[in-house]
């Protein structure tokens, strides 16, 4: 485009945009927004950009969308974004963040956080992946804002921080990436699924913290509704659910052996000394194990005992239980 024709087409538009040419040149300097924290903007594939624009603005990086969407369609950049991640770090004239969303996005660093893991183990996951202190997302999960802004109990994420891989840029705010997670979460565990906790009498807070005792006992697929099965059956016959890993969420140094005396001691979440489920989930759950919690198995089992192997024997009755356990014991002295 020649400079005669540039400047004919930035009139045209700058007079349908209610701007003056000088006017938009000014607006098209000028820098953005004070940027107190990295601001992680996403640009979807095939996303318009006078949408790409409005975002920009929304999340506090651009004071104004119209000038930089007049100067992108006049100079025909509004066909270059690249869809991806991009963290604005500070304050950027609209020229600059056209040519920043114009230009390559951020690398991605991926994290895999397993199923099964605590609040505590996924934040160490996460810092150990560079993605902040361990201090940082602490921070943020227990801020009562963001607990309250995220629907969240009081007492905090455990059990919402969904287990899968994820992706994102080494800059990102720490909490963005806990939203990531909890957004995840929300994916999985879908209406119909709180729905379905409803018809067994639980709440989505009840459901997601016995999926969270399931993933906790048991690693194999083809268990974990008869695990379900076994709690569910429990707390409606109103019988201890006796589970050791609440024993071990409750108590200091859960890294020891567990011992006779600390079936004992009575902590929120020890279901040997309290009725009903613990206090909340002791760990985050999966999906499989999120599934079975409102799709238990239709069996009458009451007990089960690991074999040793991952495995476990489910028993209806406390005299079949019983010799499970010795039969074990006797191959395992």
């Amino acid at each position: 485009m020649t400079g005669s024709r540039l400047g004919r087409g930035l009139l045209a538009l700058a007079g349908a945009g209610g701007l003056g040419a000088a006017g938009l040149t000014l607006a098209l300097h000028r820098p953005g927004p004070p940027v107190a924290a990295p601001v992680a903007v996403t640009v979807d594939e095939g996303e318009r950009f006078a949408d790409v624009a409005a975002d920009l603005a929304r999340q506090g990086v651009l004071r104004h969308p119209l000038p930089l969407v007049l100067w992108a369609r006049l100079t025909r950049q509004d066909r270059a974004v690249h869809w991806g991640e991009y963290l604005i770090t500070r304050p950027l004239s609209p020229l600059e963040l056209l040519a920043r969303i114009t230009g390559p996005p951020d690398p991605l660093h991926a994290v895999v956080v397993p199923e099964g893991r605590t609040v505590h183990e996924i934040v160490a996951l996460l810092a150990a992946a560079g993605f902040g202190s361990e201090e940082s997302f602490l921070c943020v999960l227990q801020d009562p804002r963001f607990l309250a802004d995220e629907d969240l109990p009081p007492e905090g994420a455990e059990g919402y921080l969904f287990p899968d891989t994820y992706a994102f840029p080494l800059a990102t705010p720490q909490e963005r990436i806990l939203r990531s997670m909890l957004h995840r979460f929300r994916e999985v565990f879908t209406p119909e699924l709180v729905l379905r906790a409803a018809d067994l009498g639980l709440s989505m807070h009840q459901a997601v913290t016995l999926a969270s005792l399931v993933e906790a006992e048991t690693p194999r697929a083809e268990e974990r509704r008869l695990v379900a099965a076994v709690f569910l059956n429990r707390l409606r016959r109103r019988m201890p659910l006796q589970s050791d890993p609440t024993v071990l969420y409750g108590r200091e140094g859960r890294d020891r052996t567990l011992t006779r005396a600390d079936l004992h001691r009575p902590t929120p979440f020890n279901t040997y000394t309290i009725p009903g489920l613990p206090a909340g989930p002791i760990a985050n759950p999966g999906r499989a194990s999120l599934e079975a919690a409102v799709d238990p198995a239709p069996v009458d089992y009451l007990y089960f005992v690991a074999r040793g192997d991952g495995t476990h024997i489910f028993s209806a009755t406390l005299a079949a239980h019983n010799a499970a356990v010795a039969h074990y014991r006797r191959r395992h002295p």
